[in-house]
């Protein structure tokens, strides 16, 4: 990261779009979960579900490779934008001709009911405009364009709000006002995108990152290599679509659509915490890197250390928040949905390690030791496929949470010490067990005690004594809110 931009200040210009799409969420949720039914939500749920492991397989790795290979000196971007998107489409290609001839069959599974033409339509749609979206919007990434970037995001939450009422209006009580809404307000982000790339390869729009023009280069990274290096991310990412999915279709197959609507409306309030994710790992990704190919060593460590810390702290404390204002949320959703506070708990420790794993895990990623995400993803999908089948059925969406939460857990840890072992930047993983344990034991007391004041007495001790174990960071984060409120003193 260039010294003319703080690192913190960066990743606030990431920050407010998605901070607006969080106060946009809270207005979209309530509307969905009254307009819907338990069930259809659930089908909805499904739908994701689907379309998420398409893209799984589609994408091969390859925007992994993008990331990996955008900042290399003197590469041509824009032959490594062609390359992974000709690969992708041609593997879409080949898997909508299979879902085509079978669509039947899965829809029916996915739904249990007979469906129309257009949700086979919509599958489709929604898959190909993920893969343009994808790299359309990781190249806004890789620019470092955090305006850009939560602009976007702000639009595509508006244009979702609406087309939940405008399809609502003419399709009631349907799992499909979801998928059209979904489908057709990614569409017209995307073709945004599109356009501005379009303009940017014919010279009429100049990016620049960290105030410096983004040149092309003539190196060109052949497809073998970028398959390469990418392919190993499948397992990666079909893990990260097991332990999001695979609780949905254990509640399709030991519980019912009504129970799956319940889960998947408590996954859409961890949507406080996924958005610090995204928006962590939108602004993440090309700063390590860049640090990681441009910086000197020692300091490159360091600011790893310093950045863990602080997300660690901001993560720990959100958690705690929310798990202790989930009732609250909650209440939001409509009385069909008062079983989701339950349910939360656990669940928000998906976001959390998610996010403290994107920072340890670089390490394999620099040395291209991808083997090593592998065996990290074969253990957890293992224990989340067992915790589902033996939780689920007795505990129902609690079990669920439990398994997912503590699947994120098991993942971060052997994931973060494969790569310590490959590059060793020496984070802190003492605290970070300590702070684990608390909301572990936190997320326990909350799902299955019904007393508000223990639970909450028990959160505020938790948040003094996150404080008291982060004190380094709570200092750090104090002196740079207070540098900040000196300088907008000082312009006015």
């Amino acid at each position: 990261m260039s010294n003319k931009k703080s690192a913190f200040g960066s990743f606030l210009s990431f920050f407010y779009g998605n901070f607006i799409v969080l106060l946009l969420g809270f207005v979209q949720t309530p509307i969905v979960t009254r307009l819907m039914s338990t069930d259809e939500y659930g089908r909805a749920g499904m739908f994701e579900a689907a379309v998420s492991c398409i893209y799984i397989f589609a994408i091969l790795g390859l925007d992994q490779s993008f990331i990996r290979y955008y900042y290399k000196k003197n590469i041509d971007r824009d032959y490594l934008m062609r390359s992974c998107l000709k690969t992708t489409l041609m593997i879409v290609a080949g898997l909508i001709v299979i879902y085509l001839f079978t669509a039947e069959y899965v829809n029916y599974w996915l739904f249990k009911r007979n469906t129309s033409l257009d949700v086979t339509i919509l599958v489709i749609g929604y898959t190909i405009i993920s893969v343009f979206e994808r790299f359309l919007f990781l190249d806004v990434r890789m620019q470092q364009n955090g305006k850009l970037y939560s602009n976007i995001n702000i639009s595509q939450k508006v244009l979702n709000i609406l087309l939940i009422f405008g399809t609502a209006w003419f399709l009631g009580n349907d799992f499909r006002v979801a998928l059209y809404a979904m489908t057709v307000s990614w569409g017209i982000t995307t073709l945004f995108l599109g356009i501005r790339y379009f303009l940017i390869r014919t010279g009429k729009i100049k990016p620049v990152v960290n105030g410096e023009a983004l040149t092309n280069g003539t190196e060109k990274v052949s497809i073998i290599e970028l398959i390469k290096y990418g392919y190993p991310f499948i397992m990666v990412l079909l893990m990260e679509w097991l332990l999001s999915s695979c609780d949905s279709i254990a509640l399709k197959t030991w519980s019912d659509y009504n129970e799956l609507g319940i889960y998947r409306a408590a996954v859409k309030i961890i949507v406080l915490l996924v958005t610090f994710k995204n928006t962590f790992l939108a602004y993440w990704s090309p700063v390590a890197m860049e640090r990681y190919e441009t910086g000197k060593e020692e300091e490159t460590k360091a600011f790893f250390r310093q950045a863990f810390r602080i997300v660690r702290f901001f993560c720990v404390l959100a958690a705690i928040g929310l798990i202790m204002f989930r009732q609250v949320i909650v209440l939001l959703l409509g009385a069909k949905y008062r079983g989701a506070d339950k349910i939360i708990p656990f669940l928000t420790l998906m976001p959390i390690f998610a996010m403290m794993f994107e920072i340890t895990v670089q390490g394999i990623k620099f040395q291209k030791k991808n083997m090593y995400l592998n065996i990290a993803s074969a253990v957890t999908i293992v224990c989340n496929i067992c915790g589902n089948a033996i939780l689920v059925p007795r505990l129902a969406g609690v079990g669920a949470a439990i398994t997912t939460g503590l699947s994120y857990i098991i993942y971060f840890a052997i994931g973060s010490f494969f790569s310590e072992r490959v590059y060793r930047v020496r984070y802190d993983f003492i605290r970070t067990a300590v702070d684990g344990i608390l909301l572990v034991i936190l997320a326990f007391a909350a799902s299955f005690m019904d007393s508000i004041v223990i639970t909450t007495a028990m959160a505020i001790g938790f948040i003094l004594a996150v404080c008291v174990i982060e004190r380094d960071s709570l200092v750090l984060s104090f002196n740079y809110g207070l540098s900040v409120l000196q300088k907008f003193i000082r312009k006015k």
